[in-house]
């Protein structure tokens, strides 16, 4: 697992990213209009006055016009969302988007609902309303509204990976003379697009200017999720001690905020920094605050860490016991935050064909209606407006024609995505998975013995502490071009997650199995390292199952083998063990 964490900007665009000045009503209540003024200047700076204000709102109600109705539900709508309710701050958002005659006020509250999935992660959700909002772009006139969709499309673009499209949007915020405010909010989008390209090249002073620049705004959430990302920099260079000071100096005024999603992600970040410096005590304590927040990281990049810290604190501790309780939910955060990148990614890919088949929808509609058109032309004409119309006739089969095709590939292109593991090129968990039961009732029913090896690479953390990301990611994919070729034709591989990958071999009593495994264990140790600059050695410890012993259920066959595995590791790393007593002798260790 990919120890830094993912900040996602939907929550400070969220809270800070729609702050507009409620335009002037003729018909508006003067004394109302000014209230309403003061709340929107204050939502996201001033928490407690904003809370304040809408009760006074609230109370005043009878002296409203309907527009100045309508700007009260948005911010009610804002409220729910910022206290962390955003499933009714996305229902009030909705009713306002679906029933409300004023653009503006629909371009608000659809700005509102896209920020609101991406911190809920319906990113699906989300990318459509974003379509729908960024379609009424061009009917606001004030500048500070379109930054509304600017930053709910940059916010969820970063959110799915599409970090090119985050920081594309917010370069067009900073272009287009923005409000000291905006400028905060465009700075911190663009600077997490720029964390995850690797394109921050180490500037740490623009960065701490990004900070405070937000600070000067007012906007202290901005600001404490810049400083996180500085601090994440910091420590990225080596500098943790600096890193750990900056955001130990800036907790009370994050915790201040009560924004639940900037505390734990603070927290999670100075339990990893911690943690790699190896102050297991301060690392434990963040981790545990972090955790306290959970509800606003599901699924997220900071929970993982926590998770992770706590494990790895425990054992630094030496408390195997609560290293091992840690370690399940670590294992079962890890994967859930997989599966949500993944989720992510399909997300985004099945929004956009939606969109480009809508597009392609409009524009076949637009030419059978030119057909018509012509075919009405043509009753009165000649010769050669009839062919001209044959022509036209052709032209549109062969375009259906084209999109189908397009769309064909589309939908194998997702299958594909769906099935492989996009580095290594695998099957993925659910896929090996599904294979590997038909693959086991085949046999069954056969009469044919099935074996499951499973792996997991020895000490591949430390490859990426030492080395970096990008060498662990090599070291991954020629680890499974190793194991496949291996393989033999029926057989099933595939990555389990992380470093663990897993063999199913159809007609392999448990000694094949085992020699097998053997065979992929001493290719692994043989693989080259030199060509990523650096010199060590890849090792991985194996598990060994069979169907003979453990029958023919997938789970429990997986199961046996992980706990073969998780033999091989406690008795030293590069080697085969083999479940329970299988076989004469249980262990083969390294030759």
């Amino acid at each position: 697992m990919i120890p830094s964490p993912s900040l996602r900007l939907a929550s400070a665009a969220l809270c800070t990213a729609l702050v507009l000045l409620a335009p002037a009503m003729a018909t508006a209540s003067p004394a109302f209009d000014a209230m309403l003024r003061q709340a929107e200047a204050v939502r996201s700076s001033d928490p407690g006055q904003f809370d304040t204000l809408l009760g006074q709102l609230n109370a005043s109600i009878a002296s409203a016009s309907d527009r100045q109705r309508e700007q009260l539900d948005y911010l009610k709508a804002y409220q729910l969302a910022y206290g962390g309710r955003f499933d009714l701050g996305i229902e009030a958002a909705r009713k306002l988007f679906e029933e409300s005659a004023d653009v503006e006020v629909r371009f608000r509250a659809g700005a509102l609902m896209v920020n609101s999935f991406a911190v809920t992660r319906d990113f699906a959700s989300g990318l459509r309303y974003m379509n729908e909002t960024l379609a009424l772009v061009d009917q606001v006139e004030d500048p500070e509204l379109r930054h509304h969709a600017w930053s709910a499309a940059g916010t969820i673009s970063n959110h799915v990976g599409q970090y090119d499209r985050g920081k594309h949007f917010a370069e067009l915020m900073l272009g287009s003379e923005p409000s000291a405010r905006t400028r905060c909010f465009a700075e911190v989008m663009r600077l997490e697009s720029l964390y995850y390209l690797d394109e921050v090249d180490g500037k740490t002073d623009q960065v701490a200017d990004i900070a405070r620049q937000c600070s000067d705004a007012g906007e202290k959430i901005a600001a404490n999720f810049a400083r996180t990302f500085h601090a994440r920099i910091l420590a990225d260079g080596g500098q943790r001690n600096e890193a750990a000071i900056l955001l130990a100096r800036h907790l009370p005024e994050a915790e201040a905020t009560r924004y639940p999603r900037l505390i734990g992600e603070v927290h999670s970040t100075l339990a990893g920094i911690y943690l790699d410096s190896g102050d297991a005590t301060q690392a434990d304590a963040h981790a545990r605050a972090a955790i306290r927040f959970s509800a606003s990281m599901v699924n997220s990049a900071p929970l993982v860490t926590a998770y992770r810290a706590l494990y790895e604190s425990a054992l630094l501790r030496g408390d195997t016991a609560a290293a091992l309780a840690h370690h399940i939910n670590y294992a079962e955060a890890d994967k859930a935050f997989l599966d949500s990148v993944k989720a992510r990614e399909l997300a985004y890919q099945e929004v956009m064909s939606e969109t480009r088949e809508k597009n392609q929808t409009i524009e076949l509609l637009n030419r059978e209606n030119q057909v018509l058109q012509l075919r009405e032309q043509v009753s009165t004409q000649s010769r050669r407006n009839n062919q001209l119309l044959v022509a036209l006739l052709v032209v549109l089969l062969g375009t259906i024609a084209f999109w189908a095709w397009r769309t064909k590939r589309a939908q194998v292109m997702f299958r594909r995505l769906a099935e492989t593991d996009a580095l290594t090129g695998a099957a993925n968990r659910m896929h090996f998975g599904h294979r590997a039961e038909e693959a086991l009732a085949y046999c069954r029913k056969a009469g044919e013995e099935v074996g499951l090896v499973m792996f997991d690479l020895d000490e591949f953390k430390s490859i990426n502490d030492r080395f970096g990301h990008a060498t662990g990611d090599w070291v991954l994919r020629e680890v499974a071009k190793a194991c496949t070729e291996v393989c033999r034709k029926n057989d099933r591989f595939g990555r389990l997650g992380g470093e663990e990958f897993a063999f199913l071999l159809v007609g392999c009593d448990l000694p094949s199995s085992v020699a097998l495994a053997q065979a992929c264990r001493k290719r692994i140790a043989a693989i080259d390292t030199t060509p990523t600059g650096y010199v060590f050695k890849v090792t991985a410890s194996f598990g060994v199952a069979g169907t003979r012993a453990s029958g023919y259920d997938f789970l429990t066959l997986l199961s046996r083998a992980d706990d073969a595995l998780y033999q091989a590791k406690h008795a030293g790393r590069d080697r085969v063990r083999t479940h329970g007593l299988e076989m004469d002798t249980t262990e083969i260790a390294a030759t």
